[in-house]
């Protein structure tokens, strides 16, 4: 063989030797893209059978005619913060929600409405039929009954909860490897034990999952309402990690540090509905705050709504859902509601 030849075979061969490796490469990482999405199918199929947890006698909202799908309708979603730490001692059905966010979702433009409520917030709690800091819903009948304040607050249906409790707050965030948030100022907080360990510092920082919770629950050197906002701001943080290309990898980590600590009434296949709101990133998310005024008139602090702008909000909910507006499905006479009840409230839980 002539030596030309030799080398264009030789060429001709290392060639082919090139896209066979490429090809072997190609598919052993197709095989392990498989197997790992099976595995954290797997996985997260049974997260979601340990977390799921229906309400009580309450197939879907009193609001709604019909049930509800994320994939095909406009949904809302209650988000409830609990302390339900050993150092308290309350359990989590005698637990007080430590945060409260709702969120209304839009399947055409694939917008959120993130309302924060301040826990001392003065509202009717049908459970109890007074009024009452938002956060004693929770501590007189659990999810249910802070759905159904939620629901006659907003006259809007809370089609689906999630409940987490600081455990599973801080171990989603560390597991998505921290989030990017505004410091407002320097301070030493709280950490899950109501100890003295966290430093906050002031400017935009990284935060693990203990910094985050110890920022979403402080507000001695503010109000209830900047700690809302907050809340809102560190919700959106851990969304847009949680959306990132880097944090796929991370996934199995978040379903696991999700364990025992989180309960939701969503099966598996609505919670991977909601998949949809995080194609091309970062959904849009409207934040909005409930206005309103300090009162100490009564002894015991009270949040009291702006309740003009509760009407307005309550309309851009009603029309981010789609809905006809009908106020007389779960309105209330608040006339009615007498002093001797609400002294009652204020004896049973001062904050």
């Amino acid at each position: 063989m002539k030596r030309k030849d030799y080398k264009k075979q030789r060429k001709s061969s290392n060639k082919y030797l090139v896209i066979k490796v490429l090809v072997i490469l190609t598919f052993s990482l197709f095989v392990v893209v498989v197997a790992y999405g099976a595995s954290l199918q797997k996985k997260a199929l049974y997260a979601a059978d340990q977390a799921f947890e229906p309400v009580p006698d309450r197939p879907k909202s009193v609001i709604r005619e019909e049930n509800v799908e994320p994939a095909q309708d406009n949904v809302s979603i209650l988000f409830i913060g609990v302390d339900d730490s050993e150092q308290r001692k309350q359990g989590d059905s005698n637990s007080r929600s430590d945060a409260l966010l709702f969120a209304t979702l839009n399947k055409e433009d694939k917008s959120v409405k993130l309302i924060s409520i301040p826990r001392d917030s003065y509202v009717h709690i049908p459970k109890v039929g007074y009024r009452d800091k938002i956060t004693h819903a929770h501590a007189f009948g659990g999810t249910s009954a802070t759905i159904d304040t939620i629901e006659e607050l907003f006259d809007v249906p809370v089609d689906y909860y999630v409940k987490m409790n600081f455990n599973a707050f801080i171990d989603v965030v560390d597991a998505l490897g921290g989030i990017e948030a505004e410091v407002p100022y320097n301070r030493t907080e709280k950490d899950e034990n109501d100890k003295n360990t966290i430093y906050l510092k002031k400017g935009l920082q990284h935060l693990d999952g203990k910094h985050a919770l110890a920022l979403a629950r402080t507000r001695k050197l503010d109000s209830d309402v900047e700690r809302g906002k907050r809340q809102q701001m560190i919700l959106q943080a851990i969304m847009k990690q949680a959306v990132s290309v880097k944090s796929i990898t991370k996934y199995g980590d978040v379903i696991e540090a999700v364990g025992d600590n989180m309960k939701t009434d969503m099966t598996f296949d609505e919670m991977k509905s909601f998949l949809e709101y995080a194609k091309g990133g970062m959904p849009q998310v409207d934040t909005i705050s409930l206005k309103g005024f300090d009162d100490m008139s009564t002894g015991t602090y009270y949040w009291k709504l702006d309740e003009t702008y509760l009407d307005e909000v309550k309309q851009q909910l009603q029309t981010h859902l789609e809905l006809t507006p009908n106020s007389s499905s779960l309105t209330v006479n608040r006339s009615n509601l007498t002093e001797s009840a609400d002294k009652a409230s204020e004896d049973s839980y001062n904050d």
